[in-house]
């Protein structure tokens, strides 16, 4: 996509960003441009410039605007550098896992902490019982990620390991229906597992969209590693 052309996805603005009383309305307007601009490849990689051309404004303001987004941990900046060091891209991702496309398993954007468990409980149980609810492609995924347990085996697993296993694949869940699917192509189990643990120790406040950032910032630095 070139940035001149704008995108014909649909933006994407949740109760979280809506109702903030620490967002300007054009902040909420920019996030919402981001989230469409999203649905290409995963993540928005227009240009300060773009976004300044978009709405007719100063570069600095459009500055202001992403810092602010992202200060607030409603965006993840991620910079892209070559061999030598230098940016060759920037990379903007949604932190909200309540962002999810259409067609999914429905996760409503207002869904609170109270509940949240049984939205994971109904997820996995979907799963389990290879429901057509439940996309073949994502569920090869876990196959791959050997993430697919029978009853039996599940009935002696510790609990918190099925713990464990129902929040990774509810994240995992997240990623796939927010335009992550090459990424989830390329994780590994353990690793996904290792950085299950690292969120846990770490996250602060909704420990979801940690983990969900986690993944994704070592998503990229192995893509950048590898270039």
């Amino acid at each position: 996509m070139n940035e001149e052309n704008k995108s014909n996805y649909y933006a994407v603005i949740p109760a979280t960003i809506r109702y903030s009383k620490d967002l300007r309305p054009a902040e909420k307007l920019l996030y919402g441009e981001i989230t469409a601009l999203t649905n290409i490849k995963g993540y928005c990689y227009a240009s300060n410039r773009y976004f300044a051309n978009l709405y007719n404004v100063t570069l600095h303001t459009v500055s202001q605007w992403i810092s602010h987004l992202e200060k607030l941990q409603y965006i993840t900046l991620e910079m892209i550098r070559d061999n030598n060091k230098v940016i060759k891209e920037r990379r903007i991702y949604i932190n909200d896992i309540t962002y999810i496309q259409k067609n999914t398993y429905p996760i409503d954007e207002k869904v609170q902490d109270n509940n949240i468990n049984k939205i994971i409980e109904d997820l996995f149980i979907l799963i389990i019982n290879n429901s057509d609810k439940i996309s073949k492609e994502f569920y090869s995924i876990l196959v791959r990620l050997e993430f697919i347990y029978t009853t039996d085996i599940l009935s002696i697993m510790q609990a918190d390991k099925i713990q464990m296993l129902k929040k990774i694949i509810y994240t995992l869940y997240c990623l796939y229906n927010s335009g992550f699917k090459n990424l989830l192509l390329k994780v590994e189990r353990q690793e996904l597992i290792n950085l299950y643990i690292i969120s846990k120790e770490q996250s602060i406040g909704n420990f979801y969209n940690y983990y969900k950032r986690t993944i994704i910032k070592e998503y990229s630095k192995t893509n950048t590693r590898r270039q």
